[in-house]
């Protein structure tokens, strides 16, 4: 069982200040302020203050978030990469706080490939095996057998220079699975890649789990990645975690503002608003038009006791409908058309701020194509089932 608890897990980056002041005397340069959410105490700067999740056995789970949020200083710290300032790790259910990285049965995969450039492909597939004195009919038959799931048999008598971009992250992937660790931890590895290629590879990625029986955990800024990849999500800013959950529950219910702008593309839209409680009913009214929320929300914030207050409503562009009836719409004005293929996005002036609606390209009734102009005045409406509702006190889902 390759369980993987992280139990108040800590981070904190020593204070080198005082130590240049006490070499230095006085004239010690005073550090450069830089404007940032991390909290700085007297031990230096908390990257991760309090990080608590469990890892099921063969688990896909992916750490998100923005440069800078500690995904990556998390991950290392499972690796054994980074030290372990406060809490417990534990994988296969052992303590692994203290245990080097080579005794942990982890690997790992790196956004820059860290591939030997001396050694072949064989050669680079075989040396952590041959690290750990493997008899050399095993470690043939475990390398001819990476080469084969991921697709790089022809090129192991190459040199990583031969080969393009996406063949070396497959070789790099080839590398952390040929000796089949408990877990496997990948740190944005494909990042440098193209977009085409960044398609491929998660393909890949979604195929080889299947075939090996490795935890994984993986860290990328994509969010598309993160929902494609993930059996699980965990949000992060500032080292702290915004949300754990599904691809599809993050999506639907996001535990606050910044979940809800994070996740989904184009983000999502938002307007000042009004909630309205009448007895056991709501009701949003925003600018002119009035919305019911669906009963399945009104229950959520009759449960959770909530009250008439101003709120922000977030709705995503795909859950806006445009309107031929202006009255019971609200309006705004085409400033820009994005063509997508499929789908057009409009990104309307609309009360004073920029919407973003995504409408199809193809009428299905009318069997023609429709097309927005510049200056257009279009009217858009949305449903109350699909409507999100936050707090303006602290940003956080009125229903959860």
């Amino acid at each position: 069982m390759a369980e993987v608890i992280l139990k108040h897990i800590k981070k904190v980056y020593p204070n080198t200040e005082k130590k240049a002041k006490k070499r230095w005397g006085k004239k010690a340069k005073e550090p450069e302020k830089k404007t940032s959410n991390l909290l700085i105490t007297e031990e230096g700067v908390v990257a991760v203050p309090d990080f608590n999740l469990e890892i099921a056995d063969r688990e896909f789970v992916v750490f998100v978030g923005p440069s800078g949020c500690g995904k990556s200083t998390t991950l290392r710290m499972i690796a054994g990469l980074e030290e372990i300032s406060g809490g417990e790790l534990y994988i296969d259910g052992k303590l692994m706080n203290d245990v080097a990285p080579k005794d942990r049965d982890i690997a790992m995969v790196f956004q820059s490939y860290a591939l030997y450039p001396h050694m072949t492909v064989r050669e680079n597939l075989a040396f952590p095996l041959k690290l750990r004195k493997y008899p050399k009919d095993e470690i043939d038959a475990k390398v001819n057998e990476a080469a084969e799931v991921l697709g790089i048999t022809q090129f192991l008598d190459r040199k990583p220079k031969a080969l393009s971009g996406g063949q070396r992250q497959r070789v790099a992937i080839g590398r952390a699975i040929v000796r089949e660790p408990k877990v496997l931890l990948m740190d944005e590895p494909l990042s440098n890649l193209d977009a085409k290629l960044r398609n491929q590879m998660r393909a890949e990625i979604i195929k080889l789990r299947q075939r090996i029986n490795s935890t994984f955990v993986y860290v990328t800024h994509d969010q598309t990645e993160a929902m494609t990849l993930g059996d699980r999500i965990v949000i992060m800013k500032d080292g702290v975690t915004q949300q754990v959950g599904t691809p599809q529950e993050v999506f639907d219910h996001p535990a606050n503002l910044f979940v809800a702008g994070f996740i989904g593309v184009p983000q999502m839209n938002y307007f000042d608003a009004e909630l309205i409680r009448e007895g056991d009913s709501y009701k949003v009214k925003v600018d002119k038009i009035t919305v019911i929320p669906g009963e399945a929300k009104q229950a959520r914030m009759r449960a959770n006791g909530v009250q008439s207050c101003p709120i922000i409503l977030g709705i995503r562009p795909e859950h806006i409908t445009l309107s031929e009836d202006g009255s019971e719409s609200l309006s705004g004005t085409v400033e820009v058309s994005e063509m997508m293929g499929s789908s057009v996005h409009l990104h309307l002036n609309s009360l004073g701020q920029n919407v973003i609606v995504i409408a199809q390209t193809v009428d299905i009734d009318e069997g023609h194509k429709s097309g927005f102009s510049i200056g257009d005045k279009v009217s858009y409406t949305f449903s109350g089932d699909l409507i999100h509702m936050f707090s303006k006190e602290d940003d956080h889902n009125l229903e959860f």
